[in-house]
């Protein structure tokens, strides 16, 4: 009993009731100009639906009255845009002659079942109703009284039924479009790049970051030279900040989304990455040819981040090693090239998220990336196009 009557203690069942009620208020305008054409009503409603923007208040309604409960506070499968196309228009159209024509049934359900209630009970006592389409009685009589349950179950299914029905049928008519789907479906694909684009920032600039600080905090430990303390813990701090300011303008890009890129680093800033990498213990020998300045923003962001993450994998998994770094810019290609001695075992060409990570962002612009061991080093090429 008590699940049968859940319904009538949620606000939605109340909400819904509203939802119908509303058209029934123009109307009931209408009757009082003139009471002879009720249809006159319905017939505005066309070049009504016809508006662009009656969609959009038509959604607005369907999401705050008949699914206020849904994840954040509204139904994804109602649309609130206006409407696009001619198909948009005539579903508009539709969906306003239905719910007037449920808002009548339930308007007319609300009103005669409790008179119906009202009037057996008076049957019942002995008086005799008036005035009464649903019934006629010319002898009260007191087993009216056991009718009364039923025009209660009446109106209970129909108020809980047009309910589900107002709500069912909004989702039909009022829902997205194809081309709103494959519009909200790009979105969707839009936001999961951008999240993997962000672990990987994170990934790129953090993981240097503290690969850096290990790597010069174990070397301060076993030197036991006090001068070489004091860089190592300066190349620290300074790694340190760099990391803090990679991190803000991570957590910006999160909670701003139209802030612009041109803010990450590009190769411009390589001489950081390769100063860190040197203060760390890598001998690194740095060679740039090229116009590097011209390169377009997106291949110099991308390829800076390759070039970090590669450092990083050598200080990691090589530690102090001669490095010998390559960046070229020559005939719309950007190259980028690191290479170190194999001193230990090394992970395979398939392994490793770093790598994983540079190989995608050059798959990503359209170029290629080789990683492995070549010739006893370890080596990360990669061929970005300028265009």
């Amino acid at each position: 009993m008590a699940r049968l009557l859940r319904p009538l203690s949620r606000g939605t069942t109340y909400t819904r009731l509203l939802h119908l009620w509303v058209p029934m208020l123009f109307v009931s305008v209408w009757l009082f100009i003139d009471m002879s054409k009720p249809w006159v009503p319905a017939l505005l409603l066309i070049p009504l639906g016809l508006v662009p923007a009656v969609r959009t208040g038509e959604g607005v309604q369907a999401r705050l009255l008949l699914s206020p409960g849904g994840e954040d506070g509204r139904d994804a499968a109602v649309s609130v845009t206006r409407s696009l196309t001619w198909r948009d228009r005539v579903r508009t159209v539709l969906w306003l002659e239905v719910r007037m024509g449920l808002g009548a049934v339930t308007t007319a359900v609300t009103v005669w079942l409790p008179v119906l209630v009202v009037d057996l009970l008076r049957a019942a006592f002995g008086h005799v109703p008036v005035h009464d389409p649903l019934m006629t009685v010319s002898q009260p009589h007191w087993a009216y009284v056991l009718l009364v349950p039923l025009p209660l179950l009446a109106l209970y299914g129909a108020v809980v039924g047009l309910g589900e029905l107002v709500t069912f049928l909004a989702r039909r008519f009022l829902g997205p479009s194809p081309a709103e789907r494959l519009a909200a479906l790009e979105e969707r694909t839009e936001q999961l790049l951008e999240r993997t684009r962000i672990a990987r920032e994170l990934h790129d600039s953090i993981g240097h970051a503290l690969t850096v600080a290990v790597v010069q905090a174990g070397a301060a430990r076993a030197a036991g030279d006090p001068e070489f303390t004091d860089r190592a813990l300066a190349a620290i701090e300074d790694t340190g900040r760099a990391a803090l300011e990679d991190l803000e303008r991570v957590l910006g890009v999160l909670r701003e989304v139209e802030r612009p890129a041109g803010g990450r680093p590009t190769l411009a800033d390589a001489d950081r990455l390769l100063e860190s990498a040197r203060t760390s213990g890598a001998k690194v020998d740095a060679e740039v040819t090229g116009p590097v300045e011209s390169v377009p923003g997106p291949v110099s962001r991308e390829g800076y981040r390759i070039l970090q993450e590669s450092l990083t994998n050598v200080l990691r998994h090589a530690g102090g090693v001669p490095v010998r770094v390559r960046v070229a810019v020559a005939d719309g290609t950007l190259g980028l090239e690191v290479r170190n001695p194999l001193t230990a075992a090394v992970p395979g060409p398939g392994r490793g998220s770093g790598l994983r990570g540079i190989r995608e962002r050059a798959a990503l612009l359209g170029g290629l990336a080789r990683t492995g061991p070549d010739e006893g080093e370890w080596q990360v090429r990669v061929e970005l196009p300028l265009r």
